[in-house]
């Protein structure tokens, strides 16, 4: 898995913060610091090279020892093979894995399929990048638009 990873603005106090969240990518880190406007970008491979397979973004962005990054203002995009939005996943903040390539927080999650027709809340969650699994622990609500399900109705 060929990952790629960009900052969006400045980083103060960090000269290189660099991140491993492609499996074959994955190393032990001990990055230090603070970022703002983090973005990690992970690709399909190929023949879809080309495509974002998931986007991981915050507003910030603290390193921790062994490679685990406190996340706050974490939303995560997950597309499909063409493009389109699959899944968005926000939350408060999370810790990161970096070596492991997991997302983990027992605070509040949000997540809406690609056209917000369908939303899922709860509080606690576990996210593994290399299988695309997500675990939602409690309090888990679902919500679907009536729109929907007039859709399905016969």
């Amino acid at each position: 898995m060929k990952t790629i990873y960009r900052r969006a603005l400045a980083i103060a106090g960090m000269a290189g913060l660099t991140l491993g969240m492609g499996a074959a990518d994955r190393a032990p880190q001990t990055p230090t610091g603070r970022a703002t406007d983090f973005t990690s970008v992970e690709y399909y491979p190929a023949p879809y090279q080309l495509q974002m397979k998931s986007r991981m973004s915050g507003a910030d962005v603290q390193a921790l020892e062994g490679g685990l990054l406190v996340v706050r203002g974490l939303k995560l995009e997950m597309f499909t093979t063409n493009g389109q939005p699959q899944v968005v996943v926000r939350a408060s903040s999370c810790i990161y894995d970096a070596n492991k390539g997991e997302a983990n927080s027992p605070g509040h999650l949000l997540l809406q399929n690609g056209d917000g027709r369908v939303q899922v809340e709860g509080e606690g969650f576990l996210w593994r990048q290399n299988d695309s699994f997500l675990a939602i622990s409690n309090e888990v609500r679902t919500k679907i638009d009536s729109d929907l399900k007039d859709r399905f109705s016969p």
